[in-house]
């Protein structure tokens, strides 16, 4: 996925893998600031005997190798892009999870996230290094792929959706937001060794975004009204329930501190970024009808 905004290009610097064995020493050389994006995200066709110790490979070890070499570098500030799925799942309508609230990863991915940010966190006490922690929700944007891609082209056809009845609220992130707030936390002096939230600061529900996203596609939203319930129950038989609770469930998160303690606002609006996405999948043909 890529920013709408123009970014000044960079020389990228081939380290190797995110693992516990990298050297990161050349790719430091005279930085200030680490922005740290990559990991072992979720594989849809795993492998690895323990994925649970393949993730905390990666995405623990992996990461504070390269905030060991960081901080022996002389980096001041290291902003860990992290994850909702820290807090947990699926919130109840109403109760967004906020920054401070009790972790509850549920899954390897989640939990080997959590424990990177508190080995981040711990590795401050010790060193110098700032290390600023942002869990996003979900990314969208130009480029964006997986199930987003699909209801673009779901709604793009004008297939029937039986998502009409759908009641729930769930919380997204323009990428050009995330940006924004990045850059924001490699400077603010309160961001410090704090974890932050972020959204584009308004919910939505499943209806409301395909027929918002249908609009900014030019297209109609063709919206059956199936009950949620019978959704889960034939998606579980299908063995899609973790689908269907995406779809159906509800994901909201609470930005106010994220707002107070840095003065950020989100610059890009929901219905702004949703006309950026739509407008990028628009001008690509090949993705209008992939399956």
């Amino acid at each position: 996925m890529r920013p709408a905004t123009e970014s000044v290009g960079v020389d990228p610097i081939v380290a190797g893998d995110l693992g516990p064995e990298t050297c990161w020493r050349s790719a430091l050389q005279g930085v200030q600031t680490v922005v740290h994006l990559a990991a072992r995200v979720h594989v849809m066709d795993e492998t690895a005997s323990d994925s649970l110790a393949e993730f905390r490979r990666v995405n623990v070890s992996g990461t504070l190798q390269l905030a060991r070499q960081a901080a022996d570098a002389g980096v001041r500030r290291f902003v860990f892009v992290s994850s909702v799925k820290v807090n947990g799942e699926q919130t109840q309508p109403g109760r967004p999870f906020s920054a401070d609230d009790m972790p509850a990863p549920m899954d390897a991915y989640a939990m080997s996230k959590l424990e990177a940010e508190q080995a981040l966190l711990d590795l401050a006490k010790t060193t110098g290094l700032e290390v600023v922690i942002i869990r996003p929700v979900l990314i969208y944007g130009p480029g964006v792929r997986a199930n987003f891609l699909k209801m673009m082209q779901w709604l793009y056809r004008g297939l029937p959706l039986p998502l009409g009845a759908i009641d729930n609220q769930r919380s997204l992130l323009a990428v050009d937001n995330l940006v924004s707030l990045i850059s924001v936390s490699l400077e603010h002096r309160d961001a410090a060794n704090q974890v932050f939230l972020a959204s584009d600061g308004e919910d939505i529900s499943t209806p409301a975004l395909l027929r918002r996203l249908a609009r900014a596609l030019g297209k109609p939203a063709r919206l059956m009204p199936i009950p949620g319930v019978v959704l889960t129950t034939v998606a579980g038989l299908l063995g899609q329930r973790d689908a269907a609770n995406r779809l159906c469930g509800s994901l909201q998160v609470n930005i106010a501190k994220t707002r107070r303690v840095l003065g950020w606002t989100p610059p890009l609006t929901l219905d702004a970024g949703l006309d950026l996405t739509a407008q990028d999948f628009l001008h690509q043909p090949s993705l209008h009808l992939a399956a």
